[in-house]
């Protein structure tokens, strides 16, 4: 009969985005999925003039990055994709794995893999970003039907898409607190901030199509006396077209491990979404994070935001200009030391840590079943040779 390695299954994500990008989900379960297994974090191509294909890895802590790179013009990208995947299982002699998507895209160039188990980590409605592939809708449902295992980033996410999989969990955004918390120790700003008068209403967080700008100029606009400091990479939107007045401040991206000085000197936490396609099903890690850090939320109405942080008290919702500056006063007058029991009795029951070991513990389960099917099966195949 067959048996389990003593080993645990390599993991191979394929993911959009890049490892060293902005530090969020898939950074937070791939490091510690790599803790007790190997986990090769594959990204999408870049592509070079004049070269052949080539995979570049590298490690980051006990992960291996790898990023293919394809000539601008290749006849065929995916047959490439396929046959630098298939060097990277040899040459790391990957035998025994875990397929982990992020991307459904990824498929077209893996379909011919047999992982142990599939896991289809939706940490967002992809197609509803700006710039999607009209074909991910297609792949994904393929990607449902070959899946042992599907996850989603939020609970509105899940509602969505629990008819689609008969093994699919809601895993809604944690955080690691130990890390935010630091924000609530910190009195010195960072160069770039320590000069921005108060008070400072902050977000961080990735500039694009979610962000609602008619918001942030309005708020802006009305309250000149408020500093609105923004912490993040402008992605897919001209940095042009963002509004700008006297006290607005974007100082660009930080690494993850800089984040808690710049929220320790805000006076407010700010989820500045537009209410529009790409952001209907998202479940912001930021709103944790932020309260973590000790500070008062405010954010738009969006509904993994809503609940439960909204519906607990624990975050002001408000939907246009005058009543979000309503909330931000609000909040800027509150008591801190009340609701600072209340977020933290919260956060006490949420880590990152508790959220991997219960996606291990389902994925563990589907590489066993596997394993179990493949045994019965050989037992069957045996068993008919030897009537036969």
């Amino acid at each position: 009969m067959l048996e389990m390695s003593s080993r645990p299954p390599d993991v191979v994500c394929l993911s959009h985005l890049r490892w060293k990008f902005v530090y969020q989900r898939p950074q937070h379960l791939m490091t510690r999925c790599a803790r007790d297994r190997r986990v090769f974090y594959v990204e999408e191509p870049v592509h070079d003039i004049g070269i052949s294909p080539y995979l570049e890895t590298a490690r980051d802590g006990r992960v291996t990055v790898v990023v293919p790179h394809l000539p601008i013009g290749g006849a065929n990208d995916i047959e490439m994709q396929r046959h630098l995947v298939n060097e990277l299982l040899i040459a790391a002699d990957v035998r025994d794995y875990v397929l982990w998507y992020y991307t459904p895209m990824a498929l077209a160039f893996t379909d011919h893999l047999m992982p142990s188990a599939i896991v289809y980590d939706c940490m967002d409605e992809l197609s509803a970003f700006q710039g999607a592939s009209p074909s991910l809708k297609v792949f994904e449902r393929q990607l449902m039907q070959r899946a042992s295992l599907v996850l989603t980033g939020g609970r509105s996410l899940f509602e969505a898409k629990r008819h689609l999989h008969r093994n699919i969990h809601p895993f809604p955004s944690s955080v690691d607190v130990a890390h935010f918390a630091q924000a609530r120790r910190i009195a010195v700003d960072p160069p770039d901030q320590a000069s921005i008068a108060h008070p400072r209403l902050g977000f961080f967080g990735v500039l694009d199509e979610r962000l609602d700008v008619a918001l942030l100029d309005g708020i802006a606009r009305a309250r000149p006396d408020w500093q609105l400091v923004l912490v993040g990479p402008t992605v897919k939107i001209d940095h042009a077209s963002l509004p700008r007045r006297q006290n607005i401040h974007y100082l660009g991206a930080k690494a993850y491990a800089e984040l808690p000085s710049y929220i320790a000197g805000w006076d407010v936490a700010l989820l500045l979404f537009a209410q529009n396609d790409a952001t209907r099903f998202i479940s912001p890690t930021k709103t944790p994070e932020y309260l973590a850090a000790g500070k008062p939320v405010v954010s738009t109405p969006i509904r993994d935001v809503v609940r439960p942080y909204g519906d607990k008290g624990l975050a002001r919702i408000a939907a246009d200009a005058p009543s979000f500056i309503a909330a931000c006063e609000a909040a800027l007058r509150e008591d801190a030391g009340s609701r600072l029991r209340k977020s933290d009795a919260f956060l006490r029951r949420m880590s990152w840590d508790t959220t991997w070991d219960e996606i291990r513990g389902l994925m563990d389960r589907c590489v066993s079943s596997t394993v179990l099917r493949s045994a019965r099966q050989t037992r069957q195949e045996g068993q008919a040779a030897l009537a036969g």
